[in-house]
């Protein structure tokens, strides 16, 4: 009979996942600390775990347009929600045919898919297409369809599928099924670790973007979140470079650039933590099979 290991000797195992968590975490709890951090003294001791004044300055300048703000999160919020649920649905719809040998031209599929990863046509013939060909010009589908299919995804979710056993299908086909209540009702189920893995990716593509902000969306007001604040930091490195004049040097004297920066980042870390947590269980499981099998 296998006897149950005692507390204490599972210590080494807890110390060095406790001291690997903290290592972890050290990063984002110094841009917090340097977010409250009043420049003079980011200037003079430069950046701390802990800071000697909380100065919440740099909040109270992102926060000065709190309109604007909010309008960045709604916009940035429902351009992740809808361009997440929709590429997935894209993502996995295209994988599964190319990932059974029964369906014809299948490879020819999987190197049309495959060429798009090696080849592109280049910034200028994707920004003509937007622009002119599709009209993709202040509107939140231009942030949400230049992101719905990403070849490496596609692949990914492809392998997973390989790795359920074909009896499935070739089972649920003799009783009748078609191929959209198979690939919904038996290859979905089965393949959450790998959709939700790819969630989390596409999520934070969404999340993090500002490309598609600066190319396609010409109003301020429909700008994302990531491109408001991109403005504001780049606005103050303007303002920083340019301290030759007087008036501008005085304005920079009390600005807190540098705890701009990491509030910027704090600001925008956390709803993308959430989507995490709903996800973590079966991350590493997606990405290991997704990327072994097949």
């Amino acid at each position: 009979m296998k006897k149950n290991k005692l507390p204490w000797e599972n210590l080494p195992i807890v110390i060095i996942l406790s001291l690997f968590g903290l290592l972890c975490i050290l990063p984002f709890w110094l841009v917090l600390a340097g977010s409250l951090t009043s420049e003079s003294e980011i200037a003079s001791m430069g950046y701390g775990l802990w800071p000697k004044h909380i100065d919440i300055s740099a909040y109270t300048i992102l926060f000065n347009d709190f309109g604007r703000i909010a309008s960045g999160y709604k916009i940035t919020i429902t351009v992740t929600v809808i361009g997440t649920l929709l590429s997935l649905l894209v993502t996995s719809m295209a994988a599964y045919p190319i990932s059974q040998d029964r369906v014809k031209y299948h490879s020819i599929l999987n190197f049309i898919v495959l060429f798009t990863m090696l080849f592109s046509g280049g910034m200028v013939p994707w920004f003509i297409v937007c622009r002119r060909f599709l009209h993709l010009t202040d509107s939140i589908w231009a942030l949400i369809l230049p992101y719905l299919a990403n070849a490496w995804y596609i692949f990914l979710v492809r392998n997973y599928y390989r790795s359920i056993p074909i009896a499935m299908v070739e089972a649920a086909k003799i009783d009748g099924a078609s191929e959209y209540r198979i690939f919904f009702q038996i290859i979905t189920p089965l393949s959450k670790p790998v959709l939700a893995t790819i969630t989390l990716f596409i999520s934070l593509n969404y999340w993090n973007d500002w490309w598609l902000g600066i190319m396609l969306i010409d109003d301020p007001d429909k700008q994302p979140l990531q491109l408001l604040l991109r403005t504001i930091t780049s606005n103050l490195q303007f303002l920083s470079s340019s301290s030759n004049v007087n008036v501008v040097s005085e304005v920079m004297k009390n600005m807190p650039s540098e705890a701009i920066k990491m509030a910027t980042c704090i600001v925008t870390i956390g709803p993308i933590l959430i989507v995490y947590l709903f996800v973590q269980k079966y991350f590493v499981k997606g990405i290991m099979v997704g990327a072994v099998k097949g």
